[in-house]
């Protein structure tokens, strides 16, 4: 007799399996039962088919530094519905409008329609997977056509659950709630039994960027070969990033008074590999493949005397007189099309930070102060190449405050964000947030003028100028332990027309139905999002509010951390993931250090009593205490 998993294993390839997993996860907003969802999926999925399983529960076919995006417009896929089950275009429509889901109309015809799919061979994930591919891969003359005819005859043979997330994922609208880290805890229960060990898988992902990969490995050969990936020259590495703090005196303690400042740069991270064969690609901090919109980057490169290479930089816009111009200048060049007009028009440099990789030797676990030498080396000897194009960003060692803040000043006559300041202790920790490196701009110093990275997970419609599109957003920041956004704000304040019309059109695009099983709300917006689209804001100060839910109960029981006056910046941060959000952690800080100037600020108040009474009389001296007493009630638990 065969045990159950066994006869699921004998079905592993079924993609109704997948299908029917997918329908649970969608009716479940707990993380936990997700989870326990895809541990039963990938414990009754064949090691030879499971980087596709990964895949497409990640809603992808690919890595996303492969480039290969599929994306059918809804009225192609309309068209292939009508040739599968026989329904009409109106008809079609008419049950659009009415769900709000082209994957909900696609199980409900395909429900009504004679069940071919009883008479014909059975969906299997490899089938599915080649078939998308083909789709995916289909340029040119004919195309559309084509594509048509390969879905519809996957539509054909589908139940209704597998029609429904076929045609949900060819329109880029799968949702399920699923981030990449709650795959990896899922891989690490079913394939090592314990959760735990999805650090030890993580790692694995921060070097290859790779899910499917990780997941292919470890069914296959386990856990110690997961803990034997290598770089790989072509694969992006997940970046390292910074925190930041508020004062140089902190940053120096922090570095033990041993560091290197550099400036930090406004333009858009950008790692560069060569392999072997003197092929160079590019790729964002998204791991998106941006090879073509830096050709010029890519000319400067070849000109790097090293056989294999993987290096980080910042690209930046430059002026006709090489001056730096701001992030939002050099997103021009982020197009479809007149990318060489663009780049005629916003030139740009390459100010190298890192070197991860060189000919062999895989860098990232020298020190920092190792990788910065090495980096300034190699472009020392690679005598033809552009200085002004590929440049090293500038930098010096600190070893005091006052050293520190000089520079800050250098940087911001430069044109520059602020500083980034690195231990030369650290090695290379990809995908890791640490304050081996710290971020040191101007607003740090005040309160008032934090600059924070949300995610947009819900909106409001507008009223009077703004009726008939989005008035406000639900913002939230990024809890990385738990996976988990949390709301902290709703913004409506500096947003011009055109940015509600771009946000909005984005917007259209994430909708769900409900609110995604990766937000914890207690507000209720009029739309849900997928998290996914993040924009900057400033803000006044960060007070305690019983309806945001970042930070719930760490100061005040019942109580999360909520943004007073929030405003739009004008930076939509296409160059960050969500889980590159400001943190709830960095929120609790921001909130920490606000409690320690209120403190002083009142201590010092306090002192003046005294004097402000014998000149002003009592009056006076009450209405002082009073405002000390009404800014401890604001900031105090």
């Amino acid at each position: 007799m065969l045990s159950d998993l066994q006869v699921l294993l004998v079905f592993s390839l079924d993609f109704k399996i997948i299908a029917d997993a997918y329908e649970k996860m969608t009716k479940t907003s707990s993380r936990i039962e997700l989870t326990n969802i895809l541990v039963d999926v990938l414990k009754a999925t064949d090691s030879s088919v499971i980087a596709k399983v990964a895949y497409l529960t990640q809603g992808k076919l690919y890595p996303d530094f492969e480039g290969v995006v599929l994306g059918m417009a809804e009225k192609t896929v309309a068209k292939a519905l009508e040739r599968a089950y026989g329904a009409k275009l109106p008809e079609i429509q008419v049950l659009l409008r009415k769900t709000g889901d082209l994957g909900d109309v696609a199980s409900i015809i395909s429900n009504d329609k004679v069940q071919q799919a009883l008479f014909s061979e059975k969906l299997t994930v490899e089938k599915v997977y080649s078939t998308l591919d083909a789709i995916a891969k289909s340029f040119g003359v004919g195309s559309i056509e084509a594509r048509i005819t390969r879905l519809a005859a996957l539509l054909t043979a589908a139940s209704n659950v597998e029609a429904k997330f076929l045609t949900r994922f060819v329109t880029g609208k799968l949702r399920l709630g699923v981030a990449d880290y709650t795959v990896l805890d899922a891989l690490a229960i079913a394939f090592t039994g314990n959760k735990e060990n999805r650090k030890k898988l993580e790692k694995a992902y921060n070097l290859t960027s790779d899910l499917g990969f990780v997941a292919q490995l470890l069914s296959s050969k386990g856990l110690a070969a997961v803990n034997s990936v290598k770089v790989t020259v072509g694969k992006p590495i997940r970046p390292m990033l910074a925190e930041r703090m508020e004062s140089s005196e902190a940053i120096i303690q922090q570095m033990g008074g041993d560091a290197v400042a550099e400036y930090k740069l406004d333009g858009e991270r950008v790692q560069a590999h060569r392999t072997g064969d003197g092929q160079i690609s590019l790729f964002s901090r998204r791991l998106e493949k941006i090879t073509s919109h830096y050709q010029d980057i890519v000319l400067s490169l070849k000109s790097i005397r090293a056989k294999e290479f993987i290096v980080e930089g910042e690209a930046v816009a430059l002026d006709k007189e090489g001056k730096y111009l701001p992030f939002q200048e050099l997103m021009h060049r982020r197009r479809k099309y007149g990318v060489e007009e663009a780049m005629k028009k916003y030139p740009a440099s390459f100010n190298l930070f890192d070197i991860l990789f060189v000919d062999g030797k895989e860098m990232i676990d020298e020190t920092y102060a190792k990788r910065r030498s090495t980096l300034e080396e190699m472009l020392a000897r690679s005598k033809g190449i552009d200085r002004l194009k590929v440049l090293v960003v500038p930098g010096r060692k600190v070893t005091d405050p006052e050293q520190i803040d000089s520079m800050l000043q250098e940087a911001l006559a430069a044109g520059c964000e602020g500083l980034v300041v690195k231990d030369v202790r650290s090695p290379y920790r990809a995908g890791a947030r640490e304050f081996a490196w710290i971020k040191f701009k101007p607003e740090y110093r005040s309160n008032v003028r934090d600059t924070l990275d949300l995610v947009i997970v819900g909106a409001s419609h507008g009223m009077g100028r703004r009726a008939g599109r989005y008035g406000t957003f639900l913002l939230a920041a990024y809890d990385k332990d738990h996976d988990i956004f949390h709301t902290t704000t709703k913004i409506g304040t500096g947003f011009t027309d055109r940015d509600l019309e771009n946000i909005s059109k984005t917007l259209q695009k994430l909708k769900i139905l409900e609110k995604s099983p990766r937000v914890n709300a207690k507000v209720s917006p009029d739309e849900w999002f997928e998290p996914s689209v993040v924009i900057e804001v400033i803000a006044s100060e960060i007070t305690l509010s019983p309806i945001y839910t970042a930070g719930l109960g760490l100061i005040r029981p019942e109580s999360g951390f909520a943004l007073r006056f929030p405003k739009f910046t004008g930076k939509i941060r296409t160059d960050k993931a969500p889980e590159d959000a400001t943190t709830v952690q960095e929120l609790l800080e921001m909130y920490q250090k606000q409690v320690r100037q209120f403190r002083a600020e009142t201590e010092s108040k306090a002192q003046e009593v005294p004097q402000m009474e014998k000149k002003e009389g009592v009056n006076r001296g009450e209405q002082i205490s009073k405002k000390k007493s009404k800014i401890t009630r604001l900031v105090l638990p």
